[in-house]
């Protein structure tokens, strides 16, 4: 009884710190934003340089490359290569004054090593493809498989991001309805969205809508060049340099519109180059479109 009573308490006070900590999680400004803020270093995360690096670096590596970058944030991406190596990436981060941002879907062996070293990472998770055919028992069914994943990370203190990948569960609509059940039924405050333009083509024509919907929700936006959806539905382009597609300029104007001024996440995701060389690619990128929408 004393052990339940106690683990009651833990979940509230972790809930409370997470609604209260509004300089660490608050991702909306009630003012449009300058480009020159929402892209500046600080507030970009590297993403996808862990599996899709052709150098296949080290944590001391990777650490050592984007503190070379200017950048201070990592969300990280793993394979079943890199489970030894969760510790020494997290040690990595620390001796070179890099954020462990996030951490990509769930393995049992980091919650050791965030309750050891004192990190609370956002946590990024796909939703599943739920199998009921009526629109309320989808979302349902898909908020329902996320309560174990809810509770473990409100306990760890950690923010949980809905992850965009196709599907129904990758639609923005359906992302809210689900972040909504669960901050309603089950005190999920500490759930949000992360949304990535790379897996978002379709959603280009209503891109300000769908960022509408999901601004009180949303806890980090990843970039991507954007061609147009008949041309990644082709096979190519899905993944392009920021400033290279011919709408991420204009999507990133609707972001600074809208007040966002959370975390930008800016990617590698080609396994045949260079981390390093993709994302200065991605910096040089981002200083041609801050200049365009400083104009």
């Amino acid at each position: 009884m004393k052990f339940q009573t106690l683990q009651m308490f833990s979940f509230l006070l972790v809930s409370f710190v997470i609604a209260f900590d509004t300089g660490r999680l608050t991702a909306v400004s009630a003012d449009e934003v300058s480009a020159e803020q929402l892209l500046q270093p600080d507030n970009l995360v590297a993403w996808c340089i862990v599996p899709f690096d052709a150098s296949k670096r080290t944590p001391k590596q990777r650490a050592e490359m984007v503190q070379r970058l200017g950048l201070r944030r990592v969300a990280y991406d793993w394979r079943q290569e890199h489970i030894a190596e969760f510790e020494e990436e997290i040690i990595q981060y620390k001796e070179h004054q890099l954020e462990f941002f996030a951490f990509w879907s769930w393995h049992d062996s980091i919650e050791p090593l965030i309750r050891r070293h004192k990190i609370h990472p956002q946590i990024w998770s796909m939703l599943p493809n739920p199998k009921a055919e009526d629109q309320k028992d989808k979302v349902y069914e898909a908020a329902e498989a996320m309560v174990p994943l809810v509770r473990k990370t409100s306990l760890l203190g950690c923010r949980l991001g809905l992850y965009n990948h196709g599907g129904w569960a990758g639609e923005p609509a359906n992302m809210v309805a689900v972040c909504e059940y669960l901050q309603r039924h089950h005190d999920a405050a500490h759930l949000g969205i992360v949304y990535n333009f790379h897996h978002g083509h379709e959603h280009i024509d209503r891109f300000e809508d769908h960022l509408n919907a999901m601004l009180p929700h949303l806890i980090c936006l990843n970039i991507n060049g954007m061609a147009s959806a008949d041309v990644v539905r082709g096979g190519r382009n899905k993944i392009l340099t920021p400033g290279q597609g011919e709408h991420e300029a204009d999507m990133l104007r609707v972001v600074l519109k809208s007040g966002y001024s959370g975390p930008i996440g800016i990617l590698d995701h080609r396994s045949d180059r260079d981390s390093e060389e993709v994302l200065k690619e991605n910096l040089a990128g981002l200083e041609e479109i801050r200049e365009l929408l400083s104009e």
